[in-house]
């Protein structure tokens, strides 16, 4: 069995990357989702086990010990972490696996996986990601401050990524991350086997 594909997504806080993962998920229901560790506060509405796993920095630091993550890192003082055995389980099994996850984690995943889809989400602009932030409601002018300045040393490492996203419109840009998904699918370097196996009289299809 082949392999599921690793989709990789990123994006400063702000940029809409969550609200567009959702959208793809609606548009392509089979691709798992993988729910992320965290050991930030949840925000009013955020569910443990839907959101994240919010765990305390104890539990965290214990399944670091473990090797528990495929990725883990910082960002503005809180940990994050891909649980390891779940999402490698997943891609054995050849599910496509989704990952909305920061920078620094992307690119450890990248690292460690390199046949992981990177993609990373971008806004208009830095005032309208302001005006997102703002909008939110959840932060001071201070954390709003920190994540703007935060999101500035992010955009410079799209160069890192794969495809970028410009997200004006939620249902526009989970639209080109599905096509973006199946133009993955069809790459010959997936499919390198096909060649052998028609000449050998199989039905591809």
């Amino acid at each position: 069995m082949k392999n599921g594909l690793l989709i990789v997504v990123s994006g400063p806080s702000g940029a809409g990357k969550g609200v567009t993962c959702k959208r793809l998920k609606e548009l392509a229901p089979d691709i798992q989702v993988s729910v992320s560790c965290t050991t930030r506060d949840p925000r009013p509405g955020e569910v443990d086990g839907e959101a994240y796993f919010f765990l305390t920095e104890e539990a965290f630091n214990e399944k670091i010990e473990q090797d528990g993550f495929l990725e883990h890192a910082v960002y503005l003082n809180h940990q994050y972490g891909t649980p390891k055995d779940y999402v490698l389980g997943m891609l054995e099994s050849g599910r496509d696996v989704l990952l909305e996850i920061e920078v620094q984690g992307a690119l450890m995943v990248n690292a460690h996986y390199p046949e992981a889809i990177l993609m990373f989400v971008l806004p208009p602009s830095l005032e309208v990601l302001e005006q997102r932030l703002k909008k939110r409601g959840t932060e001071t002018d201070e954390q709003t401050r920190k994540r703007l300045e935060m999101a500035k040393k992010e955009i410079e490492l799209l160069k890192s990524y794969d495809y970028v996203i410009k997200n004006d419109e939620i249902d526009k840009a989970a639209r080109q991350m599905l096509a973006i998904i199946d133009a993955e699918r069809c790459a010959v370097k997936r499919n390198l086997d096909l060649s052998k196996r028609l000449l050998q009289g199989e039905n591809i299809l």
